[in-house]
């Protein structure tokens, strides 16, 4: 679903040659009543309205994401009602909590001109623009529509449209990047296989001045990409490997090499890209099967934030690696007992084919490890139950082996929306992942230790040949049951936001200085 048309604009807020149908104003909380803000004069005076007396009928208080609709009966004016949306204490959370608001409360409409976020400084107009954005997203294969359409245009009216204009485009840029993140994850699995993934990425690739290279199942087989095979052998869809590229400008690989003024730091972003998971012979019961169309939500924000760099300006040079497979159960699947060769050779035994995602992830960081050579290793997996549990669904699991790229990740999630905890590397935990006929097990072999997230986060460490990594377990907040904010039902982007913040900051690493 594409995003309404986004306008940036001066005041007045009511254009005189416009036709908008629907106008929203912000509402902040008072002392001893809400207190509407900039426009407010504006459309009260145009539609004879007594505001206070409304919000005071409708017991409004001004709290962020709270909309009182008045209906407007005006035959001279094309604008049917009037929004008087709460901001709260106009914090970016709080903006952007007031923008999805909005679009919910505004589907059916066709222009919509708003100035909730008209003195917002630029971090708070970005909020607002994105949950404006974000919260408009549909996704449906439905023969007929069940709910009225997004509104299609906004205008966002500024005090200082020249001071808030980067930052517009950024939201814009940002909100593009989830709707196709949550695209790829809503898309069923019945066409989505690891080739049509591979095949969204080069077109995403195209179109965004990114180089593209897909491995295919035989190249895999040849590269020794074992983790891969192995978890894509149960499956008539083959695995692939996909490999995307971004240059901030010129040879950004032959500049970090030669260091200076000009070097830039090389960063990988890997996903996971599980088309589907059955579990494969680990069978998963039936109910645990109906959302696994979203366990490549990993993949999916890599290939999001990987088209995006370029219009964001990222100055890091940046290769996204998406390991795509099929866990499914034949006769031809992998099975508990086997033992895996993962690439650059280090061997890993099979306890449970349920746990396959940090397999095909293990390939492609020893990948990233040993050829694309990085200043910083990031990848994004809906890998764990676990995490879950222990989070709910509104934060990732974070795990990091470097302050400053685990700092850099938090705040970056703090200030998109995208929010993180960090947890323990637990180092006591590490010898439950030892096997005796391999070079390791890929889930704990200790009865004693129930840290599930954790351990995963162990196994995948051992494939980051001791770069500056972290490991997102965003299983979590990946889907959602609900529409709630920003977030809608289904594959809800998680981690394409966090992920494009964080390297427009400027990613902290040896190379960024």
């Amino acid at each position: 679903m594409a995003l309404p048309g986004l306008t940036l604009a001066s005041a007045p807020l009511l254009d005189p040659q416009g036709e908008v149908d629907a106008v929203a104003v912000p509402v902040g909380p008072g002392d001893a009543a809400p207190v509407p803000g900039p426009g407010a004069d504006e459309v009260a005076a145009a539609f004879s309205l007594d505001l206070p007396a409304l919000l005071a009928r409708e017991r409004a208080t001004g709290a962020a994401g709270e909309v009182a609709v008045v209906p407007v009966v005006d035959a001279g004016s094309a604008v049917a009602r009037v929004l008087l949306v709460g901001v709260g204490d106009a914090s970016p959370a709080s903006l952007r909590r007031a923008g999805a608001a909005l679009s919910r409360q505004t589907r059916g409409s066709t222009r919509l001109a708003t100035s909730v976020a008209a003195q917002a400084p630029p971090d708070g107009l970005r909020a607002f623009v994105e949950g404006l954005g974000l919260a408009s997203y549909t996704f449906s294969r439905r023969s007929t529509p069940r709910q009225p359409a997004p509104v299609e245009h906004v205008t966002v009216v500024a005090d200082r449209p020249d001071e808030v204009e980067d930052a517009f485009t950024r939201a814009r840029a940002t909100a593009q990047a989830v709707h196709l993140a949550r695209d790829l994850a809503n898309t069923p699995s019945g066409e989505k296989t690891p080739a049509w993934l591979a095949e969204q990425a080069a077109l995403v690739a195209a179109r965004s001045g990114v180089t593209v290279h897909v491995r295919d199942e035989q190249t895999l087989v040849a590269e020794g990409f074992g983790g891969l095979v192995a978890v894509g052998s149960g499956s008539a869809a083959p695995p692939r490997l996909v490999e995307m590229t971004y240059e901030p400008g010129g040879d950004g690989r032959a500049r970090r090499r030669a260091g200076g003024a000009d070097a830039v730091p090389h960063v990988v972003l890997v996903g996971k890209g599980i088309t589907f998971d059955s579990g494969g012979l680990s069978l998963k019961p039936r109910e645990a099967m109906v959302p696994m169309k979203t366990d490549m939500s990993g993949g999916a924000a890599v290939i999001a934030a990987m088209g995006a760099l370029a219009e964001l300006g990222v100055r890091a040079r940046v290769t996204g690696l998406v390991a795509a497979a099929e866990n499914m159960p034949s006769g031809s699947a992998y099975r508990p007992g086997d033992v895996i060769t993962h690439y650059g050779g280090r061997t890993v035994e099979v306890r449970n084919t349920d746990a396959e995602g940090r397999l095909v992830l293990a390939d492609a960081l020893a990948y990233a490890d040993a050829v694309l050579e990085p200043d910083v290793l990031v990848d994004l997996a809906t890998l764990t139950g676990a995490a879950s549990l222990g989070l709910g669904r509104q934060h990732a699991a974070l795990y990091a082996t470097d302050e400053d790229v685990a700092r850099g990740l938090l705040d970056a999630g703090e200030a998109s929306g995208d929010r993180l905890w960090r947890m323990p590397l637990v180092e006591d935990y590490r010898p439950a992942l030892d096997s005796d006929i391999a070079d390791l097990c890929h889930v704990s072999l200790d009865p004693h230790i129930s840290g599930g997230s954790i351990t995963a986060a162990l196994f995948l460490r051992e494939f980051a040949g001791g770069r500056p990594w972290a490991h997102l377990d965003i299983a979590g907040p990946a889907r959602s049951e609900a529409d709630t904010y920003e977030i809608t039902k289904g594959g809800t982007g998680f981690g394409a936001r966090v992920l494009l913040r964080w390297l427009e900051n400027g990613p902290a690493s040896p190379a960024a200085g």
